[in-house]
């Protein structure tokens, strides 16, 4: 345990041990919604990965893109076109800069942005939220800030970050001898020490042992805090300030830490988290201090230092938001730098739903994995589904939960098949990422992907996903719209004809709903009116929708 090893006090590492793990439900921090006016409905487009994989080229990639034009999918809307994994080369730049492979991307994304522009689309792009991407390449974390100012000179309007060797926030901190506060540009002239401020939980007062060597310097604090690891404990302090503005908060701890980092979260008033990284060091030193720009407000403030890192959930959630203050920051500065109209960047976080983003994806990006990867097989289109289909809550304008890339057209699906996947998808306001090759794309699979109503469905301006209010071999979902209507789509799971039925109490009760008996039925999928007794009962054939709008 860190405590023990860093040498605190044995009473503060018995406090440790004793102190009730907490759940793998992040705590939420940051909670303002991520707002960058983009993906005001689901994504639409696609993306390289479901059957090119690696072999992805610039010269394929602009055919598939004159393809999407020539098939009228840009003009059903699906405007992104993405690049997963293994666009880049093996190495950064002398700049830290990420570059494309000089094989396969010789010319450079920014041309093949400016080539897929002339034709309608946008382009999007890939990483990881790690130390490399999934297929080993360079990856963005500790580079958030320079790959997004490199994708914004390169055009780029849609980010895809990854998982993939990941390395989770510490849930360590250091110990902590006191704090300063003071206006930028003006001398520190007040230090708060550890017995000024009021402790909570397992945060312990000891008596620092320094080094006895000539060359260390004079010590602020005789006294330091520690127990502060894994939200365990917290030490605060009550700081008056003569008017609202930007303070500099110096945080001044123990010594850093040869072998490990360290992390420390201020609080300021209970409401926004501030991150202060300690790094290891060669040597160990006896202080250290570092140093975090906090806005205050006149009068009395409360800044509370603890490591928020109870849980890896919580660490991704930090981490995703960081990645998206720096996509925010990164375009709006090379507009400034470059003189262009700034082109701002959907921001999709790829987590996997292991950190349960549908709880902190709204602070955080525009769309959020809730899910792991799809594959091109009914069972996997089901158990996406089953998971995706209960978070309805979470979806929102600009903000969606994602059960991952469309499989129409790929793998051996039957017509039915394809249809009831995107027709889930459409109900479930998912993003509507294609991933077939468009250039042999089928007659069928162009009629499924294009069908207006359903399109229409997902890209509602509502922002409402659907509600399931019957679950059996027969689920039944519901999906408020504009104006006032109703989508309703009735699912069969199973292997065989099933009679399906739907008593219209049911919708005159459904608060999520607002429905109206005496609307006119639109059968969505063959575009044809209906009577209302069609969609109350009927049968159904094996995996397939059907769906109705009223």
């Amino acid at each position: 345990m860190a405590l023990k090893r860093n040498g605190a006090c044995p009473v503060c590492y018995l406090r440790h041990l004793v102190t009730p793990k907490v759940s793998k439900t992040p705590t939420l921090y940051n909670t303002e919604p991520f707002d960058n006016g983009l993906a005001l409905t689901p994504p639409m487009g696609w993306n390289s990965w479901n059957v090119f994989k690696e072999n992805i080229d610039e010269n394929m990639l602009y055919d598939m893109a004159k393809a999407m034009k020539d098939s009228g999918l840009i003009d059903a809307g699906y405007t992104y076109f993405n690049l997963d994994d293994c666009w880049e080369a093996k190495e950064r730049n002398v700049k830290g800069e990420l570059v494309s492979d000089y094989t396969t991307f010789p010319s450079g994304i920014r041309a093949l942005t400016d080539k897929v522009n002339a034709l309608g689309l946008k382009l999007g792009i890939y990483s990881s939220n790690g130390t490399l991407t999934c297929q080993h390449y360079p990856a963005s974390q500790g580079y958030e800030y320079l790959d997004a100012y490199t994708f914004a000179k390169w055009g780029v309007e849609y980010w895809k970050l990854d998982y993939c060797h990941n390395v989770p926030y510490t849930k360590y901190a250091p110990l902590v001898g006191g704090i300063a506060v003071s206006k930028k540009g003006e001398p520190i002239e007040k230090l708060y020490s550890v017995e000024e401020g009021t402790r909570y939980g397992s945060a312990h007062i000891f008596k620092t042992k320094y080094p006895k060597k000539r060359w260390i310097r004079t010590q602020r604090f005789k006294n330091h805090v520690s127990g502060l690891d894994e939200n365990r404990g917290s030490i605060e302090w009550e700081i008056v300030v003569p008017e609202d503005g930007e303070y500099l908060l110096t945080v001044y701890t123990h010594e850093m830490y040869p072998k490990y980092e360290k992390l420390l979260g201020a609080q300021v008033n209970g409401g926004k988290l501030y991150l202060i990284h300690i790094p290891k060091a060669i040597w160990n030193w006896n202080e250290y201090f570092t140093q975090k720009l906090i806005q205050l407000k006149a009068g009395k403030n409360v800044i509370k230092l603890f490591n928020p890192i109870d849980n890896k959930s919580t660490s991704d959630m930090l981490q995703y938001q960081y990645a998206g203050e720096c996509i925010k920051q990164a375009t709006a500065d090379y507009a400034k730098d470059s003189g262009e109209t700034e082109r701002k960047m959907v921001f999709s976080i790829c987590e996997w739903g292991s950190g349960k983003p549908h709880l902190w994806g709204a602070t955080a990006g525009n769309l959020w994995r809730t899910t792991g990867d799809i594959y091109h097989n009914w069972k996997s289109i089901l158990k996406l589904y089953e998971h995706n289909v209960n978070l309805y809550e979470y979806a929102s304008v600009g903000h969606w939960n994602d059960p991952d890339m469309l499989e129409v057209g790929v793998g051996n699906f039957s017509y039915n098949e394809n249809e009831a996947h995107f027709a889930l998808w459409c109900m479930m306001a998912s993003p509507l990422l294609l991933g077939h090759d468009v250039r042999s794309m089928t007659d069928d699979v162009l009629k499924i992907i294009t069908n207006k109503n359903l399109i229409a469905i997902d890209q509602d301006a509502l922002g409402k996903q659907a509600k399931r209010i019957v679950k059996g071999d027969v689920d039944i979902l519901v999906k408020p719209l504009v104006d006032g209507k109703t989508a309703i789509c009735f699912f069969n799971k199973t292997d065989s004809i099933k009679k399906y039925s739907l008593d219209e109490a049911t919708l005159n009760n459904e608060s999520y709903i607002a429905y109206n008996p005496n609307g006119e039925v639109l059968d969505a999928i063959n575009g044809n009116t209906t009577i209302k007794a069609e969609m109350l009962g009927g049968e159904i054939k094996a995996r397939t929708a059907k769906v109705f709008i009223i």
